[in-house]
């Protein structure tokens, strides 16, 4: 008898009984406002929205908020504020000392503000070289918890995808909280 056989028998000798799988009714938190929690937690977590009303335009909120950048990339068509296609940079490289990125969220989770993002562009790097993110989400695309979220999320498909919530943080170093220590300094949900 091999190792592979001896260690396959000891373990059907040691098991004596076989267990049903329990049952996994989880009630998640709901919440009847979800954009409101959405902005308060987004808020604790160091980021920033902003609820588009009927009548503005996304392009003068984005001014507004970055009126040094100069450098913004998007492949978004409504988006005109002298930006660039990422997209047509060869090499990932290329996207370094972008100021502002700006990208479209496919929904975002109350509880936590995380928003996932497919990947969309054809450098993931996008999402964490630019000095500040602008997400641009749907605010009627939003779920209430993970749980929900996780059930949006299409895992029969291979690629790459990510959840976000707020600027990049850590506090590895003496315990003293870093923004923007790996990835943008800030982030900027604008719920149309």
């Amino acid at each position: 008898m091999n190792s592979k056989e001896w260690i396959l028998n000891s373990i059907r000798e040691h098991t004596q009984s076989i267990y049903e799988k329990p049952d996994l009714n989880i009630e998640a938190i709901t919440y009847p406002d979800k954009l409101q929690k959405f902005g308060e937690t987004l808020k604790q977590v160091g980021g920033d929205y902003v609820v588009l009303s009927d009548h503005e335009d996304v392009n003068d909120v984005i001014r507004k908020h970055f009126p040094d950048a100069k450098r913004i990339a998007s492949t978004l068509s409504y988006i005109t504020c002298n930006t660039f296609n990422p997209d047509e940079l060869e090499n990932a490289t290329d996207l370094n000392e972008t100021d502002l990125a700006i990208v479209e969220g496919d929904f975002g989770v109350a509880e936590n503000a995380a928003i996932w993002i497919d990947q969309n562009v054809r450098h993931k790097a996008l999402y964490f070289i630019a000095e500040q993110l602008v997400i641009v989400l749907d605010k009627n695309k939003l779920v209430s918890n993970m749980h929900e979220a996780y059930k949006k999320v299409d895992i029969t498909r291979y690629g790459f995808g990510l959840f976000i919530s707020g600027p990049s943080k850590t506090a590895d170093i003496e315990q003293a909280l870093v923004i923007g220590a790996h990835g943008p300094k800030g982030v900027i949900v604008i719920l149309k």
